[in-house]
C-alpha cells in the first residue's frame, strides 16, 4: 500500500534515510510549503503521515481536518503539537527522545563557559583592536561554585557528568525525579526557589508545558544572585525574554546564554544589545552524526506505525511537569 508523507523541510530527513528507510513502505514524500497552520493542513489533506520539526505548528485543527495515521515530531520536545488532540483522533504522536544528549549536554557546557570566562566580550573586544585581560573583568573561579539544573532528565544528567572535573556543587530541581535518583549522580535535589538563591549557574533544561512557560520571569531573575549566569538549551518560552534582558541590563544577574528563543527567528531582540548576553540559533542539537540519527529513527518510526506496527518511541500526552 502506498502512503503520503509530508515533511516539514530538508532537515527533517536526510536524503540517505529516504531512499533506505521510507522507500520500504512505498511512501511518496512532498515538503511543506509554508509553516503556518493553514499551510500544515493543507499540505497534509490527502497525507497518512506528517514529521515536523520544532517550527511548525501542529495543532488540533490539524487533526480534525485530516486523516493523518501518524504525526512524528523530528525532535524530543513536542510543545508545538497537540498530542492530546492528536490521541483522541486516532493519530499516533511519535518523537525522538534521546538522539543529541551528547550534543546538547556539550553545547550548553560550552554556552557556561563561554559566558564564565566572559569569551565573547574578549573577541569583540580584541576584534575592535584591544588587547585588554581587564574587558572582561569580573571573572570567578569555577572551583566551588555552584551550577543549578532545572529539569533532570537524560540531557543535564550527562552534563552533571561532564561537569564533574571542575569542582563544580551541581544542584537541581525536578518535580518528577527523585532525591533517591539525583544523588546517583552526585547531585542535591532542591526546591526551585532555593535553587535559585544558591546558584551561580543556571542551566534550564525544562520541557515547555504551561506550568513552565515564563517560568523565569521578574521574581525568578529577582530570586538569583547578582553574579548569576543563566543557559537555556531547552525552550525560549520557558524564559521571559523582557525580564531577562531588565535583569541583565540592570544587573540584577550576570549574564545569560541561549540556544533557544521564544520566536525563532527572534527578529529585533533587546537582549541582542547587551554583551553579556550570547546567542547561537537553536543548535545545540546539531552534529552531523545526531542530524542522520535523528532522520533515521523518526522515519523508522512513522514507517512502522504506517505498517500497522507500535512505534518505539510513542509521546505520552499525559507528561506533564508538575
Amino acid at each position: 500500500m502506498s502512503h503520503e508523507i509530508v515533511i516539514s523541510d530538508d532537515k527533517t530527513l536526510d536524503e540517505p534515510t529516504k531512499d533506505e528507510v521510507l522507500a520500504d513502505v512505498d511512501a511518496s514524500l512532498s515538503v511543506l510549503d509554508e509553516k503556518t497552520v493553514e499551510g500544515v493542513i493543507a499540505a497534509v489533506a490527502d497525507a497518512d503521515g506528517l514529521i515536523a520539526d520544532a517550527a511548525t505548528p501542529v495543532p488540533g485543527d490539524v487533526f480534525a481536518e485530516s486523516d493523518l495515521t501518524v504525526v512524528g515530531r523530528a525532535g524530543i520536545g513536542v510543545d508545538n503539537i497537540d498530542v492530546e488532540a492528536a490521541a483522541d483522533h486516532g493519530v499516533t504522536a511519535i518523537h525522538v527522545p534521546d538522539y543529541c544528549v551528547d550534543e546538547v549536554s556539550t553545547h550548553a557546557l560550552a554556552l557556561l563557559l563561554g559566558v564564565a570566562r566572559n569569551v565573547q566580550t574578549y573577541d569583540r573586544d580584541t576584534r575592535d583592536g584591544g588587547w585588554d585581560w581587564q574587558a572582561g573583568r569580573p571573572i570567578h573561579r569555577l572551583r566551588g561554585r555552584t551550577l543549578g539544573l532545572v529539569g533532570f532528565g537524560k540531557i543535564p544528567r550527562r552534563l552533571a557528568r561532564k561537569v564533574d572535573g571542575f569542582g563544580l556543587d551541581v544542584i537541581a530541581t525536578d518535580p518528577n525525579v527523585t532525591e533517591t535518583q539525583m544523588a546517583h549522580f552526585g547531585v542535591e535535589r532542591v526546591r526551585f526557589d532555593e535553587l535559585l538563591d544558591r546558584s551561580h549557574f543556571v542551566s534550564v533544561h525544562a520541557p515547555l508545558y504551561e506550568a513552565t512557560r515564563g517560568l523565569f520571569d521578574r521574581a525568578a531573575f529577582d530570586a538569583m544572585r547578582e553574579d548569576a549566569l543563566l543557559v537555556n538549551t531547552a525552550r525560549g518560552a520557558v524564559v521571559d525574554e523582557a525580564a531577562l534582558a531588565d535583569a541583565v541590563a540592570d544587573g540584577d544577574i550576570a549574564g545569560a546564554a541561549l540556544d533557544v528563543m521564544a520566536e525563532e527567528p527572534p527578529g529585533d531582540s533587546r537582549l541582542f544589545d547587551l554583551d553579556r548576553v550570547v546567542v547561537t540559533p537553536h543548535t545545540a542539537w546539531y552534529s552531523e552524526e545526531s542530524r542522520h540519527e535523528l532522520s533515521r529513527r523518526v522515519a523508522e518510526d512513522v514507517a512502522r506505525v504506517l505498517e500497522g506496527e507500535p512505534p518505539r518511541s510513542p509521546v505520552d500526552p499525559g507528561l506533564e511537569w508538575v
